[in-house]
């Protein structure tokens, strides 16, 4: 029978001391003072009664960032059915599908895998479900230290894991889901994600007042790299159930191959993505409607999953799209973008890019490659760029390569629009996703995100040649209703009207304040002072320092 660890009593929604310092601490991995750290090469922990019992690990450093490593040694597999009771009339198609594909051999089950639960019980996987889960139970400093709470990314496991954790920050000026909080803790942390990705880790976490009507889709960025559920606690445990499902329900030599070639995870994805309700035809996958930044548990229908899963022979396994920018636009500080060591880079990671639009400009062009995208078995690619989520008619999508590896990216500048498949939903993010095809499989997508400030009231106007030009910039107007992330837009107190001569050129800006004050700037950023004898005005640099508000947040200020 298997053993449980003790049941904590609930609680709600929390703000974890430890997640508050996570978004300074960038997803700090230093083992605590009180837990010594295992030497390299620590025997691997074995799996007793259904059970990982964690309290060290094997520290490692992978692409340059230090991680803990923990090597779990299963027994061979027991007599436990894939799948345990349920109550009455629980037992849907997927749940019989994939009963009858196990007792034919044809389905892996869970065997080897692994489950964390990362809220300490608030909400867990039924575990009593998915019997030949393996569940991860952390105990002495590593617990005691919170490395079993909030966001994954601290511990590596060798074998498949999924996990959860019904956590966020729900207080202060930095208040945020889980998500947000991970896609702003820098590039560090996203290269956790993505370190994550190919080991074979999903984690669920609740999107938790970030992608709701009142507000709109707060996520500055889409990934693969987990799955955000709509709602709060509680939200994310039928996705957990899917996950297991669809690790369970993958036949036996294709897991396998799966696990070795690191693209577990990915191929977890497409077929969560690919088998969701309104998503019935490659055209709908190749659409924002099979790729929101949070799922409803009304999208999931396990029988399609468990079908696809098992469909995929160790030779038809779709790759992992890699993708990198080869060229952009770069603003000019000082002049289009303002803030000492602000730039417009949020992340890179292989499979998932964000940027933040700071700049005045209207336009930018990026030059993306996914050359780096291999298949597992040799296959032939054909590569989509597909726009997801933005204005079609001000987004431009040019295939450069003859498969369509490389691509050059247009994107106008654009008010928050609704989102496909939400009704009620707004959002100030264009989606552009990367897929690539080996003749019988989607791969799961690869993302560019490029996140707009809904927050900011801009106007442009067409110049003498007929292009588009920045005319005013309000960054913080008073009518300003829609949210700013302190994380992402430090706050800005002011007006900016640009002027331009007869030709077109750009002459400077008048920047207006509170009150009645304001400056004159010319096209370089420098501040015109009073006329003198001559009539020239002088022009002195300007500075601009990101300092810390009496809240904590940060502003802009001008030196």
């Amino acid at each position: 029978m298997r053993r449980r660890p003790a049941t904590l009593p609930p609680a709600p929604i929390l703000a974890a001391p430890s997640l508050a310092a996570l978004i300074l601490a960038g997803f700090a991995l230093a083992a605590p003072a009180e837990t010594p750290p295992a030497a390299p090469g620590t025997a691997s922990v074995p799996v007793l009664a259904g059970l990982l019992t964690v309290t060290e690990a094997e520290p490692v450093e992978i692409e340059g960032l230090p991680r803990a490593r923990v090597r779990p040694a299963f027994p061979p597999p027991g007599t436990l059915p894939v799948l345990g009771p349920g109550k009455p009339g629980q037992d849907g198609p997927g749940h019989r599908l994939l009963a009858r594909l196990y007792a034919r051999g044809l389905a892996a089950g869970n065997w080897g895998d692994l489950y964390e639960n990362r809220d300490r019980g608030h909400s867990r996987l039924r575990l009593e479900r998915h019997p030949q889960l393996t569940e991860v139970v952390y105990a002495g400093a590593v617990r005691r230290a919170g490395l079993d709470q909030g966001p994954a990314g601290r511990l590596l496991f060798t074998a498949p894991l999924i996990g959860n954790s019904s956590t966020a920050l729900t207080g202060g000026p930095f208040w945020r889901s889980l998500p947000r909080l991970m896609l702003t803790a820098g590039e560090e942390g996203s290269a956790r994600l993505f370190q994550d990705y190919l080991a074979g880790q999903i984690h669920v976490y609740p999107e938790h007042r970030d992608h709701d009507p009142e507000r709109g889709d707060l996520l500055p960025a889409n990934t693969p790299y987990y799955i955000v559920s709509q709602g709060s606690s509680g939200s994310d445990r039928p996705h957990l159930e899917a996950l297991a499902m669809i690790l369970a329900a993958f036949r036996p030599d294709t897991k396998r191959r799966l696990v070795e070639t690191g693209l577990l995870a990915p191929t977890v994805q497409m077929v969560y993505r690919r088998s969701q309700v309104p998503v019935r035809t490659r055209a709908d996958y190749l659409s924002g409607i099979a790729h929101p930044s949070a799922f409803a548990r009304e999208r999931i229908d396990l029988a399609r999953a468990v079908a696809l899963a098992n469909a995929i022979t160790p030779g038809d396994i779709p790759p992992l799209v890699r993708i990198e920018i080869l060229a952009e636009d770069p603003p000019h500080t000082g002049a289009e973008i303002f803030g000492a060591g602000l730039d417009e880079r949020l992340f890179d990671t292989p499979a998932a890019i964000a940027r933040v639009w700071r700049s005045s400009a209207y336009s930018r062009s990026l030059l993306v490659s996914a050359d780096a995208t291999a298949d597992p078995n040799g296959r032939p690619l054909a590569f989509d760029w597909v726009l997801l989520r933005g204005d079609p008619a001000l987004v431009r999508i040019e295939p450069l390569a003859p498969d369509g590896r490389r691509a050059r990216i247009g994107i106008d500048w654009q008010a928050a629009g609704p989102v496909a498949g939400a009704p009620g939903l707004v959002s100030a993010r264009v989606d552009i996703g990367v897929f690539a095809r080996n003749g019988v499989h989607d791969s799961a997508p690869a993302f560019l995100s490029v996140l707009l400030p809904r927050h900011e009231a801009r106007r442009y106007e067409p110049g003498p040649d007929g292009h588009m030009r920045i005319a005013a910039l309000d960054h913080a107007p008073q009518t300003e209703t829609a949210y700013r992330d302190p994380a992402i837009f430090p706050r800005i107190d002011w007006r900016d009207d640009y002027r331009y001569d007869d030709a077109g050129r750009l002459l400077g800006w008048t920047r207006h304040r509170g009150g009645s004050r304001q400056d004159d700037y010319d096209a370089t950023g420098a501040r015109l002072g009073p006329p003198g004898p001559d009539g020239r005005r002088p022009a002195e640099p300007v500075h601009y320092a990101v300092v810390p508000l009496p809240n904590g947040t940060p502003a802009v200020e001008e030196r």
